[in-house]
């Protein structure tokens, strides 16, 4: 029995996925912030607080609306500012503003204090019991029992680093501000309409790291997530 144990394991080790992933679902925490905005810098500290922890997936969007104001967002794209107001259609709210942090889709905060993150985060908490993400060398796999209506795959890749940003123009005029998990790229891979379907990565760029989400449409809760 203990040799038919030890082959079983071995076998196990072998079929694992090649990154390891946090023990239960991984939790999204999606900040939109922008570098002209003066109200951000707590929120940024906040989110990146949190972002140490195994089970949290903690990415920051920069916004381009302000932009206008004195000084460009070095990182901020349009299609992050689309996110933002796909959210904003599927919290039913009438605009959008920074900071906010959006927990697995479902909820959003302002989220200037890890508190206020923490207390969204057992309100809106993935119980892991639907979809499933697992990376493996080439990809992804989502599995899991059909969704209601087709999800949306998506990829991103994110700097886990602290990146310093000395800012000289606008409401933030002189600051040095950090940022960590900064998102460099979004792309959708796909629909997914129930598993197990297997989605191409290629190896994350110098630097970065890779996730995957997969969410009810645009706007739309998170089913479920992993990061590499």
């Amino acid at each position: 029995m203990k040799q038919l144990i030890a082959c079983s394991l071995a076998a196990l080790a072998l079929a694992a996925p090649a990154f390891a992933q946090p023990a239960g679902p991984v939790q999204v925490v999606e900040l939109f912030t922008s570098q002209g905005c003066s109200s951000c810098p707590p929120a940024n500290a906040a989110v990146a607080q949190l972002s140490a922890r195994p089970e949290i997936l903690a990415l920051s969007f920069g916004v381009t609306y302000w932009d206008q104001l004195g000084w460009k967002d070095t990182f901020a794209q349009k299609k992050f500012t689309d996110r933002q107001w796909d959210y904003a259609k599927g919290l039913r709210h009438d605009n959008v503003g920074t900071p906010q942090v959006v927990i697995n889709g479902r909820l959003d905060v302002v989220g200037r204090r890890v508190s206020e993150i923490e207390a969204a985060l057992r309100s809106a908490r993935l119980a892991g019991d639907g979809a499933a993400v697992t990376f493996t060398t080439t990809g992804a796999i989502v599995t899991g029992a059909a969704p209601r209506h087709a999800a949306d795959v998506w990829l991103v890749r994110y700097d886990p680093n602290i990146v310093q940003v000395p800012v000289k123009r606008g409401e933030n005029t002189g600051k040095t501000l950090p940022h960590k998990n900064v998102v460099r790229e979004l792309t959708r891979l796909g629909e997914w309409s129930g598993g197990p379907k297997t989605y191409a990565v290629a190896p994350a760029p110098t630097g970065l790291k890779s996730a995957i989400l997969v969410q009810a449409g645009p706007g739309g809760p998170i089913l479920a997530a992993a990061k590499s």
